[in-house]
């Protein structure tokens, strides 16, 4: 029994997403939410070691991180047809 043609192979539906404005928009406000989650937890931060966010580079880097992919996601980007 055969499997029935998808019309593409799936490393040309990956290459297709990856390359996608969309997804380029989302990891680039990605990268730049966890860069703005490590400048504030350099700038601001927690001293007494009592916040749970900023008191660790690895969460206030993850949460920016997160907060960036978020905000970059809201905003969608028409691709072209044809």
């Amino acid at each position: 029994m055969s499997t029935p043609d998808t019309g593409s192979s799936l490393s040309e539906k990956f290459n297709r997403w990856i390359t996608s404005r969309n997804t380029l928009k989302n990891i680039a406000g990605l990268l730049l939410g966890a860069l703005g989650g490590f400048i504030y937890y350099r700038t601001i931060g927690c001293n007494s070691g009592s916040c749970a966010i900023t008191s660790n580079p690895y969460m206030s880097i993850l949460w920016g991180a997160a907060i960036g992919y978020l905000l970059a996601d809201v905003f969608k980007i028409r691709e072209k047809q044809g």
